[in-house]
């Protein structure tokens, strides 16, 4: 028979349960130490890419060229950093550089450019392009914008500084500290990875703080965060860079402007039949509109007009149009040469005539064409005000995209090149299409002139104002369908109706004016007929007056009666200083 025998288990004893409680404790406890603690890393990464980097606003922004002992960036960087307005011309192979004073094109490859159309010789190119990239000497656009800019030791980096930037000057301590702590990390974390050692007393510049460190950068412009705890801060440095420009003196009116337009398609009228204008004191002649693409000019102008203008106290500011052609306005702006030919001759013009100011009336562009139409103005801008010209431009409210009576016009842009944008603030209804209504109703006219107070200021904003009226027939047809025409009455003639009719108008609440309607039976079909007379053309001033607009304009001359001069006198006085 087998024996069996029996083992009995040991207990473990309680010392061995607590010891291995608190290896499980330390293990833990080591695990979270090494998880949260801050160890500095080891792990270096590079802060420049590239010989020659541009540091700008803090970072690095792309690569200059150094040539002939000259640094070169790329235009792609002038236009994205320093000023959106710089444009190269295709046709000239040039870049176009434009300031309130100047106009200045700068040939590929050329040791020539011209500022204002004068000669600047060079021994280097200020243009050059280089693997399908162009590239602008830095040197040669200091004079034109607040720049300076240095080359910095070690990295070769250049340094491209603006007026107004401010930083502060610093100092790493001149304590003993590990030197893990003092490298410049990418975030502001010791984990984070770093971009370079420090050294004690290095000298740095404090751009900005986060949390509990500094943003600097050292000399060499390698930039990171260190501890707050390991720098000393010094003075604030602001960069002070001034660049003379020219003033101009250009004619100034007293009091509001009040701008009439002498519509002009043949020849002009016969001044001793215009009679008194009350408050009027700039007369805007449509005398000159795009003939060619080449840039040539169609001519009406009247010397005797402006003598007889000037002898009542108005101004003259002639009336360049696009002819409202699309298409040739796409071809006569797209070269930089044709736009100055275009502004040649408008000079050579406004010496002729004595002309106060050019007003353009720029209309029906293609949206994409929008920018050339503001690039021309740009560039006509410092030859007109040079030779003493207002420079005013007409523009719409806006539409809507994909519109060429509106949203080509960059309008903010525009406000800050022209002394006056004119809104014409009319044509609510214009045919068949719109439907009847009234020309410019007074609501619509207030909602959409407070949209664009919102980019134009006030004070360069005029008022355009019809002084006509839409004299509406709704006919029906033997089908039962309505026929919508319509055609514009001066003030004169919409009174003559009224009373051919016998009709008394009566207040419309909706427009803001004075309304008529009449049934033709005979015609089978009736006519309606928003009124512009004293009512709403008072209305009308008193919206400048309200929003302290610069002034008023009326479309046109010729439309308006005596009543409407004194209903929108803005001026109790209209002394006009002239050249």
């Amino acid at each position: 028979m087998a024996r069996i025998e029996f083992q009995t288990k040991k207990k473990l004893s309680t010392k061995w349960i607590i010891a291995g409680l608190i290896g499980a404790i330390t293990l833990i406890l080591s695990s979270i130490y090494l998880l949260l603690y801050p160890f500095a890393s080891t792990d270096k990464k590079s802060y420049f890419q590239g010989d020659h980097p541009i540091l700008f606003n803090g970072k690095q922004q792309g690569n200059a060229l150094f040539e002939g002992n000259t640094f070169f960036v790329p235009l792609k960087f002038l236009k994205d950093h320093i000023d959106s307005t710089i444009m190269y011309d295709e046709k000239s192979k040039s870049v176009i550089i434009t300031t309130s004073d100047k106009v200045v094109r700068m040939p590929t490859d050329s040791l020539t450019y011209f500022v204002n159309q004068k000669e600047v010789n060079l021994q280097l190119s200020p243009i050059i392009a280089r693997n399908g990239e162009t590239f602008v000497a830095l040197d040669s656009i200091l004079s034109f914008f607040p720049l300076q800019y240095k080359k910095l030791p070690e990295s070769e980096a250049i340094w491209i500084q603006q007026d107004g930037e401010k930083y502060e000057n610093g100092r790493l301590t001149d304590k003993d500290i590990n030197k893990d702590k003092i490298r410049l990390r990418i975030e502001p974390s010791w984990r984070s990875p770093y971009t370079a050692e420090m050294a004690k007393n290095e000298p740095i510049t404090i751009e900005a703080e986060k949390e509990d460190f500094y943003l600097v950068r050292k000399a060499n412009g390698i930039s990171g965060y260190i501890k707050k705890d390991y720098v000393d801060k010094k003075e604030t440095v602001k960069i002070e860079i001034s660049r003379q420009s020219k003033t101009f003196s250009i004619p100034k009116i007293n009091g509001s402007v009040q701008l009439t337009w002498e519509a002009i398609y043949t020849k002009n009228p016969d001044s001793t039949k215009i009679p008194e204008m009350a408050g009027v004191n700039v007369v805007s002649p449509t005398w000159f509109s795009l003939a060619a693409n080449d840039g040539s000019i169609k001519n009406l102008a009247s010397l005797e007009y402006s003598k007889w203008a000037h002898s009542k106290g108005y101004q003259v500011w002639g009336v360049f149009s696009n002819s409202f052609d699309p298409i040739l306005t796409h071809e006569a702006m797209k070269d930089f040469e044709t736009r100055q030919t275009i502004i040649r001759q408008l000079l050579h013009f406004s010496q002729m005539y004595q002309l106060q100011g050019i007003n353009f009336d720029i209309e029906n562009v293609n949206q994409a064409d929008g920018p050339l139409i503001t690039q021309f103005i740009r560039e006509a801008a410092p030859y007109l005000h040079e030779a003493g010209l207002v420079i005013s431009m007409d523009i719409t409210f806006s539409a809507g995209d994909n519109n060429n009576w509106s949203s080509f016009y960059e309008r903010a842009k525009l406000a800050q090149i022209a002394d006056y944008l004119i809104v014409m603030a009319y044509d609510e209804h214009t045919g068949a299409a719109s439907g009847s209504g009234s020309v410019a109703s007074l609501p619509w006219v207030e909602r959409n002139l407070e949209n664009l107070l919102k980019e134009v200021p006030n004070e360069k904003l005029i008022l355009g104002v019809p002084l006509y009226a839409r004299l509406w027939k709704e006919q029906t047809n033997a089908d039962g369908t309505t026929e919508v025409t319509a055609q514009a009455l001066s003030m004169d003639k919409v009174k003559a109706w009224l009373a051919e009719k016998g009709l008394q108008p009566t207040y419309d609440e909706e427009s803001g004016q004075n309304y008529a309607e009449y049934a033709a039976a005979d015609e089978n079909a009736t006519y309606k007929i928003w009124i512009e007379d004293e009512l709403s053309l008072k209305k009308r001033a008193d919206l400048a007056a309200t929003y302290q607009l610069a002034g008023i304009g009326t479309w046109s001359r010729v439309f308006g009666d005596l009543t409407a001069w004194t209903a929108l006198n803005l001026n109790t006085d209209n002394a006009v200083t002239q050249k």
